[in-house]
């Protein structure tokens, strides 16, 4: 696809570096998938696992924002919307982190590929954004696809699992709109730092309703889970500072590869091939997306 490749205004060396922090963070959340998967198996309520995830992530979050914006990035006039973004977020999130304990690690992560399809009808229903036939077009697709990896045949269907997964891709395009209407005002340390505070909330009023004492080794994927799960925020981030999203935002269906990985080594997973074609199909549509999105926004430069 034309998008993914190297725009000749940014340096072959900056594209690189873009793409391979992108790669990067998705064997991150990859990982973080199956750390949350592992730890819920083992008893750990999901709002457990949410306030470690969220409370260790300021560790490399601080180390960031010390080393480059400094603390007084944090002062915002946007409350109220960083509170939207993070509720929203924080609601994908509880949904996603669930939706691995029900449903195979390759699964669970295939329907996250169906935020850019939600998000572009919300950007239409929210923002009032133009939406051209195009669009339309690889949303309709897309959710073709979705029919597909769901498989809506009498006993063949995990209704609890599958309505959890689209939630969460709901809610992560329902915080990707969120961040869209204050990003003029805020910067990405800014709405990253206020989610991780409400995360840590969320996830400490919630254990304090539901705790499981973990074990020594349980306790130690939740403090790495919280140290992945930031790293890979903050990677996402930078490879956006590196190089353009349309250089680097195709790889992001990289993660279905390490999921895949992770998911048979752990539990012996081996993804179904209707996973594997619905999975095709909305990474496709996604891409096209963004391909219409790249070309809209470059024609009003």
């Amino acid at each position: 696809m034309s998008s993914a490749a190297p725009s000749p205004q940014v340096p072959i060396e900056r594209a690189a570096l873009g793409i391979a922090l992108r790669i990067a963070a998705m064997a991150c959340m990859a990982c973080l998938s199956a750390m949350v998967k592992w730890c819920g198996g083992r008893g750990i309520p999901v709002f457990e696992i949410i306030f470690f995830r969220n409370a260790v992530a300021f560790l490399p979050l601080g180390l960031y924002i010390w080393r480059t914006t400094g603390f007084s990035v944090l002062k915002t006039h946007r409350p109220l919307g960083h509170l939207t973004r993070s509720t929203i977020g924080l609601t994908g999130m509880v949904c996603g982190f669930s939706a691995v304990q029900h449903l195979p690690l390759t699964d669970a992560t295939a329907f996250q590929f169906a935020s850019p399809l939600f998000m572009t009808a919300l950007s239409a229903a929210v923002l009032h954004e133009p939406v051209g036939r195009h669009r339309w077009g690889a949303v309709l697709v897309g959710f073709l696809g979705v029919l597909i990896m769901v498989r809506p045949q009498p006993g063949h269907m995990n209704l609890t699992g599958v309505s959890l997964a689209l939630g969460g891709a709901v809610g992560a395009a329902g915080a990707m709109v969120a961040i869209r209407q204050i990003a003029d005002t805020e910067k990405g340390a800014t709405i990253v730092f206020y989610f991780t505070l409400g995360g840590t909330v969320l996830g400490l009023v919630g254990s304090l309703v539901h705790w499981v004492t973990p074990d020594a080794q349980t306790l130690g994927l939740l403090v790495l889970a919280g140290l992945v799960g930031g790293v890979g925020q903050l990677l996402l981030t930078q490879a956006l500072v590196v190089a353009p999203i349309g250089v680097v935002a195709p790889f992001d269906y990289t993660q279905l590869v390490w999921a895949t990985g992770l998911g048979f080594l752990i539990w012996g997973e081996l993804p179904r091939p209707a996973t594997i074609a619905g999975a095709v199909v909305v990474a496709a549509s996604g891409a096209y997306i963004l391909h219409r999105e790249i070309r809209r926004f470059r024609a009003r430069d």
